[in-house]
């Protein structure tokens, strides 16, 4: 693991607020903090230097650069302990952080950006990167310093065991208290049952009730056992998953999906669920996907380093040269 929290920043209201939570972020790890503007102008083939009747301090280059210098010192403000570089990076800001998050442990956006539709609840760009990013995506949004647990959402697949890994840790750094929800209704077939089976039209609902039981203790076993200082609340909930996850949001610090469960197109890279917390929850949301060379195999797959537990994500990739229009900070 790299220990760094990436945040992406445009100058926004939105993406400042994304900073103070990175910041935290980069405390809760020991990690450092690093501050990246995606600088799409070039591409664009305009003037980047200040005008000549203007000031030498104008231009949209320099615009770029006080841009991470702003949100540089409102992190350092926040969290003065905490190590933070910055970057403008010549790109879009959607091939820009989803390259930034091969090398990340998280990467933070706000909710909306400067660009897209005023009326748009959450922008491309966080949804985006939730479906493609090689790390977490945590989206700041919901009431400002939220409080409460760590609320997770756990739908018993294999493929959703990262989000449970991760929201033990998540728990685990914040002294917080774990909420593990699981869902379930009466009329539809049992999450257990896998392709292939059929599933009785008619089935005991005791019975239903307690194989989904099984389920929610089962996802979250292994990790209870690695995490003994995370105190955990399963809860079993008979209700639709998006409504029940968005209102108990209401009363938690964060909440932790995975990017797509047992439900919907097994093309679809976000599922329904996890675009639907990202739209309407009332606290920050982490999507947790697994990576293709994780998703066969890895069950609790862990490493251990300096006494703290990580998850295997991916290494960092090399960026191209040139791309890089500014260093990091001083």
């Amino acid at each position: 693991m790299t220990g760094t929290v990436v945040v992406g920043v445009d100058g926004s209201a939105s993406s400042l607020e994304a900073v103070d939570v990175a910041a935290h972020e980069a405390k809760l790890r020991g990690g450092r903090l690093h501050v990246v503007h995606a600088f799409v102008w070039p591409m664009m083939k305009v003037p980047l230097g200040p005008s000549v009747m203007g000031p030498p301090s104008g231009g949209l280059r320099n615009l770029a650069r006080k841009t991470t210098e702003d949100a540089v010192a409102r992190a350092r403000n926040t969290e003065p302990s905490v190590e933070v570089t910055q970057e403008v990076i010549s790109g879009d800001p959607l091939s820009v952080l989803t390259t930034e998050s091969r090398g990340a442990d998280l990467v933070v956006v706000g909710t909306r950006g400067l660009g897209g539709f005023t009326g748009l609840l959450v922008g491309s760009v966080a949804v985006y990167l939730a479906a493609h990013a090689e790390c977490p995506v945590l989206v700041t949004r919901g009431r400002r310093e939220p409080s409460g647990p760590v609320l997770l959402g756990v739908d018993g697949s294999e493929v959703g065991d990262a989000a449970v890994g991760w929201a033990f840790e998540e728990a685990s750094l914040r002294g917080a208290e774990l909420v593990a929800m699981h869902n379930w209704n009466n009329w539809a077939g049992p999450v257990a049952a896998g392709p292939g089976i059929q599933v009785p039209t008619y089935y005991d609902v005791d019975l239903f009730r307690a194989e989904e039981e099984r389920v929610l203790a089962t996802a979250i076993a292994g990790w209870r056992e690695r995490y003994p200082d995370v105190t955990v609340t399963p809860r079993l909930v008979q209700e639709y998953t998006r409504q029940a996850l968005i209102s108990a949001s209401g009363e938690s610090q964060l909440l932790v999906v995975g990017a797509r469960g047992r439900g919907g197109f097994a093309g679809l890279l976000l599922g329904s669920v996890s675009q639907a917390v990202l739209h309407h929850a009332h606290c920050p949301v982490t999507v947790v996907r697994t990576h293709r060379a994780h998703e066969h195999g890895h069950r609790h797959g862990r490493t251990q380093e300096d006494g703290k537990h990580h998850l295997p994500w991916p290494g960092r990739t090399h960026r191209q040269p040139g791309d890089v229009e500014n260093g990091p900070a001083d």
